[in-house]
C-alpha cells in the first residue's frame, strides 16, 4: 500500500485519541495570536555592524509591562525593547557587560542578570549585577563564586535564587559526569531590588541524585508564594526543593523516566515515528511552579535522555501528570517535526512559563528545535491542550504579561551565514478570535501516529474539486517522495491523504519534486530537480493514482548541456505540453532570464521560451512555481531574502498565447510578464518574520488561487507552513 492515509479510515481511531483536539484550534472563545516579531540585531547601537551575532535567550518585562529585557550572550550585552505599541516593537538600546549574561530578572526599575565570567569549565566564576533601567549603567556587583545560569525573583521581592550550574565540559570524556567543581543554589536577600551580597547562602546539592551525587549541575531555578525554590539539575536527572528562607533542603527526587512508544529515531530522511525508547530519563531544564504544591519540568535532556515532552509533579515527587508524546506529535500535525533531531531529542522542550489571563492558568511549553510554542490550560487535573503558536528559530525564554494580555517569547538562534534568520523577540497577543496558525495540519493515522509533513515545494489544483489541492514534498525527506492531498474548503487545510511515489513499489529514490501538476486522468506529472554533482538527474514523472512512477522523461542532451544546480521548479500542463520553469539562469540565458521549457508528451518534443526576471538587490531571484489558469500561466518569482531585506515574492502571469517554443539551442524568444500580486503582505500578516521559500502556488477548480511557502524540514529553519488563499483570480 502506498496510499498510507485517509481521514475516512481515521474516525473512529480519532474518536478515542487524546488528540483529537484540532492543533490549531482552542477550548474558549480567546485565543493568542502572534502580532510583532522583533529582529534583535536592530537593537545593536549605530557603531556596531549589523552583521555582529546576537540572541535573546532569557527574557524579563518591567512591572507596568511596557519594556521588555533579555540577555544576549554572544554580545556580552542586556537589550531592552519598548513593547508601548506591542504591535509595532521599537529598540529600546543594550548595556553591555564584562561577561555572558545566562538570565535575567527584572525587579522594580532595576535588571538582575546573571552574568558568566568564567575562564574556563574547571575555573568557573560568575557575578550578580544590577542593572539600572533609568540611566542603563551597573550600579552593583555581587560575586557568586561559580557559573551562573538561571535566576528566579521571589513573588515577595525579598530573595533571589541563582542556579549555579559550574556546567561541564561535553568534549571531555563524551560528557560524563563527574566534572568538578560541583554547582549550587545562591541565595540573597533583596532589598529594593538591591541584593545584599553578604547575605548569600550557598546550598549544598551533593548526595541528592543517584546519577553524578558529588557533581549536581543546577539548570533553572523558581520560587512560589512560599518561599520554595524548586531546582532541575538537569544531568542528574534530578529535581529539590529548597526553602529559600534559610537554604535548606525540603525534600528531593528523581526527575525519574518514560517509555516512548511510536517515536521517531533515525534521522534517516523521513518522519515514521515507529521506534521505541524504553525508560527514556526525563532530564528537565525549566521548571515552574504551577501553584504552591505543585510545579511542571520541560523535559529537554541533554546527558543520556530527553522524554520530548512535559510532567507535572508534586513538590514532593509524585507525576500528576506525564505528557508523554503529545506536545511532539502536535508539532509534527503542524509541519513542526525536526527530521535531523530525531536521533537525539525530538522537538526538546526546554523553556517554559505558567501565569494566569483572568480565571484561566496557562501553561507554556517551548520546543527548541520544533520552534513552536504549546499552549496548555492548567485544569488541576490533566492539561487541556489550547493551541500551537509559531515562533522564530530556537524558543529558550518566554514571559507572559496578563495585565496586558500579552505574551512574548525570545529565540536565541542568529544565522548570520547563508542570508539566514536572525535571532527575534516574539509577541503574542490574547484576545476574541480564532488562531491563525497553524494555516495546515495533518492527521493520525490507523496506527495513532501522526502523518508528518514539511518541505511542500509544489501545488496543484484538482481539475475538478474546489478546494481540493495536491502537493509534494523536496529531496529533504528523500526516503519519503510524497504527494499530499489537501482540503483547502477547512481552516486550517487538512491534509487528508498522503501517497507515496515509488517505483517498483518501492519508496522511489534520487527524485527531488518541486512541481506538480494533474493528468486530468487520475495521475500527476512531477518535476524533479536535478543535481548532477550528486548523481540527481533532471526530469519528469509521471505516476498514477498510487503514486507508482509509469514513465519518466530525462532532461535531453540540449539542456544537459548548459545545465546548472537549479533546476525544475514548478510545471503545469497546456493540452499536451508539459510547461516547466527552470528556477535560475543556466549557462546560455542571458542576464536576468530564465527558461520555461516546454515537452509535449505525444510528440516528444522540446522546446523552450525565455522568461524576464526582476533584478536581484541582493543574492538571486527566480523561480518557484507554473500554473495554468484561463488564458494565462501564473508564476512565482522570488528571491532568496529573509526577513527585511526581503523584496521579491511576487506572482506574474503570462498569456498563453506567448507560450510558443522555440527548439533548444537557437534564438529563444522572451515573454512578457504582467505582476498579478506582491506575496509580502500575505507573508507578514501573521505577524511574523518573511519567509524565504514561498514555492507553490494553484488556481482551484473555482478560480480561487491558493499559495504555500517551504519549511525546509524544520532544518535551520522555524518550521512554518504558510498556506493561504488569495481569492478568486
Amino acid at each position: 500500500m502506498t496510499r498510507v492515509f485517509r481521514r475516512g479510515a481515521l474516525a473512529g481511531a480519532l474518536m478515542a485519541s487524546t488528540l483529537m483536539v484540532v492543533p490549531g484550534a482552542a477550548l474558549a472563545d480567546q485565543v493568542f495570536n502572534r502580532i510583532a516579531s522583533f529582529p534583535v540585531n536592530t537593537n545593536l547601537p549605530e557603531e556596531i555592524d549589523q552583521a555582529t551575532e546576537t540572541s535573546a535567550e532569557i527574557i524579563s518585562v518591567t512591572e507596568d509591562g511596557m519594556t521588555l529585557v533579555y540577555s544576549d550572550s554572544p554580545l556580552q550585552a542586556v537589550g531592552m525593547i519598548d513593547i508601548s505599541d506591542p504591535a509595532n516593537p521599537r529598540a529600546g538600546g543594550i548595556v553591555r557587560l564584562k561577561g555572558e549574561p545566562t538570565a535575567v530578572s527584572v525587579i522594580g526599575g532595576r535588571v538582575l542578570a546573571g552574568v558568566n565570567t568564567s575562564p574556563s569549565f574547571t575555573e568557573p566564576s560568575g557575578e550578580l549585577v544590577v542593572i539600572d533601567l533609568a540611566d542603563k549603567t551597573v550600579s552593583a556587583r555581587c560575586d557568586l563564586g561559580g557559573q551562573p545560569d538561571s535566576i528566579a525573583v521571589s513573588p515577595a521581592a525579598d530573595i533571589v535564587a541563582v542556579a549555579i550550574e559550574n556546567e561541564r565540559d561535553e568534549d571531555l570524556n563524551d560528557g560524563a559526569l563527574p566534572q568538578m567543581p560541583a554547582g549550587t543554589v545562591a541565595i540573597l536577600r533583596l532589598s529594593d531590588g538591591m541584593p545584599d551580597c553578604a547575605s548569600m547562602i550557598n546550598v549544598d546539592l551533593t548526595g541528592l541524585a543517584e546519577i553524578g551525587p558529588e557533581d549536581p549541575e543546577p539548570e533553572f531555578v523558581d520560587i512560589n508564594d512560599d518561599n520554595e525554590i524548586a531546582v532541575t539539575l538537569q544531568e542528574n536527572n534530578h529535581i529539590v526543593i529548597i526553602n529559600g528562607n534559610d537554604g535548606s533542603i525540603l525534600s528531593h527526587f528523581s526527575a525519574g523516566s518514560v517509555d516512548l512508544d511510536n517515536v521517531d529515531v533515525d534521522e534517516e530522511r523521513a518522519l515514521t515515528f515507529d521506534g521505541t525508547q524504553p525508560a527514556r530519563l526525563r532530564e528537565p531544564d525549566a521548571v515552574q511552579w504551577l501553584d504552591n504544591d505543585r510545579l511542571v519540568i520541560a523535559n529537554e535532556g541533554d546527558y543520556q535522555g530527553g522524554s520530548r515532552g512535559f510532567t507535572i509533579f508534586s513538590k514532593t515527587g509524585e507525576v500528576l501528570y506525564e505528557s508523554g508524546l503529545d506536545f511532539e506529535y502536535r508539532a509534527a500535525l503542524a509541519g513542526h517535526y525536526p527530521e535531523k533531531r530525531s536521533g537525539n531529542k525530538g522537538i526538546e522542550p526546554e523553556g517554559l512559563e505558567v501565569k494566569t489571563f483572568g480565571e484561566t492558568n496557562y501553561i507554556f511549553v517551548l520546543s527548541e528545535r520544533g520552534s513552536v510554542v504549546g499552549v496548555y490550560r492548567d485544569t488541576g487535573a490533566e492539561p487541556e491542550f489550547v493551541q500551537l503558536l509559531p515562533t522564530a528559530l530556537g524558543p529558550e525564554g518566554a514571559i507572559a504579561i496578563p495585565q496586558r494580555g500579552l505574551l512574548a517569547v525570545s529565540n536565541e538562534v542568529d544565522l548570520i551565514e547563508d542570508n539566514g534568520v536572525r535571532s527575534h523577540v516574539t509577541l503574542y497577543r490574547l484576545a476574541e478570535g480564532t488562531p491563525e496558525y497553524p494555516m495546515i495540519v495533518s492527521e493520525m493515522d490507523e496506527a495513532g501516529r501522526p502523518i508528518g509533513f514539511g518541505a511542500l515545494s509544489g501545488l496543484a489544483a484538482d481539475p475538478e474539486k474546489p478546494g481540493i489541492l495536491y502537493a509534494v514534498n523536496d529531496s529533504f525527506y528523500a526516503l519519503q517522495p510524497t504527494i499530499f492531498t489537501i482540503d483547502a474548503t477547512e481552516k486550517p487545510a487538512r491534509i487528508i491523504e498522503a501517497t507515496r511515489v515509488t517505483r517498483g513499489g518501492e519508496p522511489a529514490q534520487l527524485l527531488d519534486l518541486e512541481g506538480i501538476v494533474s493528468d486530468g486522468k487520475g495521475g500527476f506529472w512531477l518535476a524533479s530537480e536535478g543535481r548532477t554533482d550528486k548523481m540527481v538527474p533532471h526530469g519528469l514523472y509521471h505516476v498514477n493514482g498510487d503514486g507508482e512512477i509509469t514513465r519518466q522523461v530525462p532532461f535531453p542532451a540540449e539542456l544537459l548541456a548548459v545545465e546548472k544546480r537549479f533546476g525544475a521548479e514548478g510545471v503545469t500542463l497546456i493540452g499536451d505540453t508539459l510547461w516547466v520553469a527552470i528556477q535560475r539562469s543556466w549557462k546560455d540565458d542571458p542576464k536576468d532570464t530564465v527558461k520555461l521549457v516546454a515537452y509535449n508528451t505525444r510528440t516528444k518534443e522540446w522546446g523552450a521560451v525565455r522568461y524576464p526576471t526582476e533584478p536581484a538587490e541582493k543574492g538571486w531571484v527566480g523561480l518557484s512555481e507554473i500554473t495554468l489558469h484561463g488564458d494565462h500561466v501564473y508564476i512565482v518569482e522570488r528571491d532568496n531574502q529573509i526577513g527585511a531585506k526581503a523584496k521579491i515574492k511576487k506572482l506574474y502571469k503570462v498569456a498563453v498565447a506567448d507560450l510558443v517554443p522555440a527548439k533548444l539551442g537557437g534564438e529563444l524568444p522572451l515573454v512578457t510578464k504582467e505582476e498579478v500580486r506582491d506575496f509580502i503582505p500575505d507573508l507578514k500578516a501573521t505577524g511574523g518574520y518573511v519567509v524565504d521559500k514561498i514555492e507553490g502556488f494553484a488556481v482551484d477548480a473555482a478560480g480561487v488561487g491558493y499559495a504555500v511557502t517551504d519549511n525546509d524540514g524544520v532544518d535551520d529553519s522555524n518550521g512554518e507552513t504558510l498556506f493561504f488563499s488569495i481569492g478568486k483570480l
